[in-house]
């Protein structure tokens, strides 16, 4: 009897902390730096690469090709993506830079009927001035389409903006070391606005974007 009685104490000291563990508190989340990476986004824009696709604000958009760019230990990567719709409006590059942070710009080609050349320290284009911040010339590597050799120079001037928008002049260099300015205007992309699926139809882990 005695025997029973004591089971029966210990059967009930388990069910009473089985129900304490089960109602226990969760944890609270580990603080942490918003823009690490893993932050705020799904999908980790340095890994992007031709195949990929980008979920931007609800539209979908199909990575061609991509650019590896290289000023001596500086580097960063451009993007060729396309909504695919046949339009040149649809195509668009994006650019990924990782210094402190990681920095994405959505870029656009410059279409108004003014022409745009670098060198003033500000410009001013519909409304919006454009500081001067960056010139240099750099190394690429092509990969996927892109419309350029798989190796080359490109020169380039950055122009900077409020609240995140940007003005790019960019020069792809042949032979001579000559080339047609192309013109971009971009802005930053928010975040938790960007998604991407790599080719094989998986999250790339560890956003950033």
């Amino acid at each position: 009897m005695a025997l029973a009685i004591v089971g029966l104490i210990a059967l009930v000291v388990v069910v009473v902390l089985l129900a304490r563990r089960r109602g226990a508190p969760a944890a609270p989340p580990v603080p942490r730096d918003p823009f690490a990476p893993g932050g705020y986004t799904t999908g980790d824009p340095r890994q992007l690469k031709a195949g990929d696709i980008v979920d931007y604000l609800g539209e979908r958009l199909f990575v061609r090709g991509s650019l590896r760019l290289a000023e001596g230990d500086y580097r960063w990567s451009e993007h060729f993506v396309d909504v695919m719709d046949g339009t040149a409006a649809g195509r668009r590059w994006i650019s990924v830079e990782a210094e402190i942070d990681v920095e994405v710009v959505m870029w656009r080609e410059y279409r108004g009927a003014i022409p745009l050349l670098p060198g003033p320290p500000t410009i001013t284009v519909d409304g919006v001035t454009y500081q001067r911040t960056e010139h240099g010339t750099a190394g690429y590597l092509s990969e996927g389409t892109t419309g350029l050799p798989a190796t080359g120079r490109v020169e380039y001037a950055d122009y900077e903006g409020p609240d995140g928008h940007g003005l790019a002049f960019e020069r792809f260099l042949d032979a001579r070391g000559q080339g047609t300015w192309e013109v971009s205007l971009g802005e930053r992309v928010p975040p938790g606005t960007l998604t991407i699926y790599p080719g094989s139809g998986a999250i790339h882990p560890g956003g950033v974007a």
